[in-house]
């Protein structure tokens, strides 16, 4: 198990795609090379 930190910057970024460009999470998890968990744990 990993315990990458993600910049502040990472985070939003990541979450406005998915709030303001209406991209799936799971999308946007794939994009990033991350899970969904880390999206909705972040």
């Amino acid at each position: 198990m990993s315990n990458k930190r993600y910049t502040e910057e990472f985070k939003v970024k990541a979450v406005k795609q998915i709030t303001e460009r209406s991209y799936s999470v799971s999308d946007v998890a794939q994009r990033l090379g991350i899970t969904t968990h880390c999206l909705y744990a972040g």
